[in-house]
């Protein structure tokens, strides 16, 4: 099912923190991408579908600079393919001593209208990267070319991303943080409790900095805190 825009929008407000927290209730530990961060921290969230492409070790003889020369070399098809809204995601083995992209390619995906681009290994360029209007994470800049550890083999299959599984259509949500990944046959309800969450936790937040003990509030255990929660909502209007 395709993303719908209202779970979206909910899901642009809302910190990868608190989903890790919804997805945990649901018995759901490994969905935060590990050693992954963004190229610019000041970029609104990340929210797209998973469009992956899964790389394995560099065979030299199958990797010269020449394979870029054919058009259907599956780093360049998947870059092409990319659907507008999705984010492309890497499997790149946590491997970071060669890039997983580049600026150019990165700039390609934002002009077609896609959502970010993720990988577990490193981006070159990083510089040029950080300047576009596209998220980005990685896990640390990476100068050398793909082809000296990274053979691109698969397109849009499962992959791994940071130990994290992600499968083609899961929900990938990036902050400031890092990235989660919501299996997409739970991102509607997920994206609503997390909206729930974050308001009360806007509340808690006010509460605590004004001098309140987090017992009793924090779970809300006690009926003041409960009231004082719907009087603080009806007040917000939120």
């Amino acid at each position: 099912m395709p993303l719908k825009p209202e779970t979206k929008a909910l899901l642009m407000g809302v910190s990868t923190a608190t989903l890790c927290t919804a997805l945990f209730k649901r018995g759901l530990r490994n969905q935060f991408i590990q050693d992954v961060r963004p190229l610019n921290d000041q970029l609104p969230n990340m929210v797209g579908e998973a469009y992956t492409l899964r790389y394995i070790p560099a065979r030299e003889d199958l990797n010269p600079i020449g394979v870029f020369l054919d058009r259907n070399h599956p780093q360049r098809v998947a870059v092409e393919q990319c659907p507008p809204g999705a984010v492309l995601v890497f499997d790149s083995r946590k491997n970071a001593r060669a890039a997983s992209a580049g600026a150019i390619l990165v700039s390609r995906l934002m002009v077609r209208g896609c959502a970010g681009v993720v990988t577990d290994g490193g981006f070159r360029d990083s510089p040029e990267i950080a300047a576009l209007a596209i998220p980005a994470y990685h896990q640390r800049a990476s100068a050398p070319t793909n082809l000296t550890q990274h053979q691109a083999l698969d397109i849009n299959v499962p992959i791994g991303c940071g130990d994290a599984p992600v499968f083609p259509g899961d929900v990938m949500v990036g902050d400031r943080e890092g990235v989660v990944v919501i299996p997409a046959a739970i991102a509607d309800e997920v994206a609503q409790e997390a909206a729930e969450m974050t308001v009360f936790e806007d509340f808690v937040g006010e509460q605590v900095l004004a001098g309140r003990s987090i017992l009793g509030l924090y779970p809300p255990t006690d009926q003041q805190a409960k009231d004082d929660f719907a009087a603080w909502r009806k007040a917000k209007k939120r």
